[in-house]
This record gives C-alpha cells, sequence and structure tokens, in this order.
C-alpha cells in the first residue's frame, strides 16, 4: 500500500479549518452554516485548510490518480440546535475493506476490515460514542454514500447532494 502512503503525504499538509467564497479563512465552526463553500481538490492543495468534506473531496482525486477504486459517505445526525457531520473514504485491497481517515484526529489512520458493512457499522459506533457522546436519536442518524459533488457547494447544497445518495441501513 505505497501509494496510500502517498496520499498520506499529501493529506498532511492540510490543516483543519475552512474558506468562505470569499476564501476568507476560519479555524472555527462559527458561521459555518452560512459561510462555507466547498473547496476542490486544486483549492484543497493552493490553501492547504479544509474540513473533512474538502478532504473527502482531494482524497477521491488522490486515490483514483492511484487507481484505487472508493466510495464516500456523509453521516449525520439531524438535531435542533446542532447538526454533527463527517464524511469518509472507504477503498478495498486485496479483498478487505479499509477505511481511509484523515480529518477527524482521533481516528486518523487506516482501518481494515473484513467488508465495508463491518466498516459502517464501526464508524457508526465511533461517531456515536465520539462526537455525539452516546447522546442520539436513532431516527435522527443517517449515512449516505454519495458521489463527487459539484464543484463550490455552499454548506445546504452539500447537504442536499449527499441526501440525494443511497441510504445506509446497518
Amino acid at each position: 500500500m505505497d501509494a496510500v502512503k502517498e496520499i498520506n503525504s499529501e493529506m498532511r499538509q492540510i490543516a483543519y479549518g475552512w474558506l468562505d467564497k470569499d476564501r476568507n479563512r476560519y479555524k472555527k465552526l462559527d458561521g459555518f452554516d452560512e459561510k462555507y463553500i466547498l473547496q476542490v481538490p486544486h483549492q484543497l492543495l493552493e490553501s492547504k485548510l479544509g474540513v473533512c468534506w474538502d478532504r473527502v473531496e482531494l482524497e477521491r482525486k488522490l486515490f483514483t490518480e492511484k487507481k484505487i477504486k472508493t466510495s464516500s459517505y456523509f453521516i449525520v445526525h439531524y438535531g435542533r440546535d446542532k447538526c454533527p457531520t463527517h464524511t469518509f473514504i472507504l477503498f478495498k485491497h486485496i479483498g478487505k475493506t479499509y477505511w481511509y481517515e484523515h480529518s477527524w484526529t482521533p481516528m486518523r489512520g487506516i482501518h481494515e476490515y473484513k467488508n465495508e458493512n463491518d466498516a459502517l457499522k464501526d464508524i457508526r459506533a465511533k461517531f456515536i460514542d465520539n462526537e455525539l457522546q452516546g447522546k442520539y436519536n436513532p431516527n435522527n442518524l443517517m449515512i449516505y454514500k454519495y458521489t463527487a459533488p459539484n464543484k463550490n457547494l455552499s454548506c445546504s447544497e452539500f447537504f442536499d447532494h449527499c441526501k440525494k445518495g443511497e441510504v445506509i441501513k446497518l
């Protein structure tokens, strides 16, 4: 998996944060819902600042260049005042499924599973434990398998794009 090591090298250059449409830089999520714009891979490589949504698009590009097929996922817990989300990539290699994680710092790494279903169950459990601190409504927790979005989507446009993807039932 030398190709994945090369991808890691590229991803290490990216810090956590986001840009708005005017290319203003933010480290905190204040104003994210109103101002965020999804960066395309070359923009992220330039800015070196992105959230998981941006990073997955760069990861998708880097894996594709290495001829490694990926699937992208969006996990979300719908709530009244908060709506935690995460996007991530899975890929297959020699009969196993791997979760490639770079932006969720406590989970950073390459995680091996027997299959896609096992990977998704584990990621879901980690999201519930770590991001939701175990407090969640199962009816409000969704996982979508989504395709590459258009460039420079707003926060709500990105949500809408992901929700058009395949609903994953675990």
